[in-house]
């Protein structure tokens, strides 16, 4: 499936690797797929693992819109071409189109592993000490965003890629500038600072994962316990898993959450045995 075809003419570039149960890599609203390759390799050896380019992006058609709901649509649609339900993971934005499908479109949908973070307003984290707490913030890290892009992206992987040498940090901009450049991702941005994917992920129940850690998220939201405590409040049913890192730096961690999904649904089903 190297090419997804929209009814507006644009081409979603998407990549396929390996086989077995369905793994979608749901687009982060600037990382470059480099950034993807871990986990790709982690999981292309026993799984379907398929990753795409949003619309704007890479090698898919640079034309908009660059919204939610047009993004929530295109990933509709890589599902239902895929033929079989999916585990579909990805951090920030990613997580919040996958429960929207989810929510509407069940049968395309095994889980929503979602990395970091949980597919909920922001505003549900106002009484913690976060950057996504602050509104003056945020509207400044837009205002960055439309005037000094890269200085803006530099900023958020500098806050959550710590480990980086200064060498790191200029190529990963780089690159991140060239896959998604600014008028893709500003707007993409923006609607996320402003949603709430609270009642599809309520909708979703215990087929939504959230994997914490304290290695993650840079100061920008919860991690690890108080984020694990801030699921348990607003989504009850949700499932909550501690990983030691993100799919960058771990992607065995996060695989083998989605191989125990997976493997669990197979015994289910009666897959790989003969069964449908």
């Amino acid at each position: 499936m190297p090419t997804l075809q929209r009814p507006d003419g644009v081409e979603i570039h998407c990549e396929e690797r390996g086989s077995g149960p369905a793994v979608v890599i749901a687009a982060y609203w600037s990382m470059h797929p480099a950034a993807l390759e871990p986990l790709m390799e982690e999981l292309g050896g026993d799984h379907r693992v398929v990753r795409y380019d949003d619309r704007g992006t890479g090698a898919s058609s640079r034309s908009g819109p660059y919204d939610l709901a047009t993004a929530t649509d295109d990933l509709e649609a890589l599902l239902e071409e895929l033929g079989e339900p999916a585990v579909v993971t990805g951090t920030a934005d990613g997580p919040v189109r996958a429960v929207r499908v989810a929510a509407r479109r069940p049968e395309l949908v095994r889980a929503v592993v979602a990395i970091g973070g949980a597919p909920i307003g922001r505003t549900a984290f106002a009484e913690s000490d976060t950057l996504v707490a602050s509104e003056p913030v945020v509207q400044a890290l837009l205002a960055q965003m439309k005037t000094d892009y890269r200085g803006g992206l530099r900023g958020l992987v500098t806050a959550t890629n710590e480990q980086m040498s200064e060498d790191e940090l200029r190529e990963r901009v780089a690159a991140q500038a060239e896959h998604c450049p600014a008028d893709a991702a500003t707007p993409r941005l923006r609607d996320w600072a402003s949603d709430d994917a609270t009642e599809e992920s309520l909708v979703v129940g215990d087929k939504l994962w959230v994997l914490v850690s304290e290695a993650m998220t840079g100061g920008w939201f919860p991690a690890g316990t108080e984020m694990a405590g801030f699921v348990r409040e607003i989504l009850p049913e949700a499932q909550i898993a501690d990983i030691a890192d993100g799919w960058v730096s771990r992607p065995d961690e996060t695989a083998r959450i989605i191989r125990g999904i997976t493997a669990k649904a197979a015994a289910v089903t009666g897959e790989g045995k003969g069964g449908a």
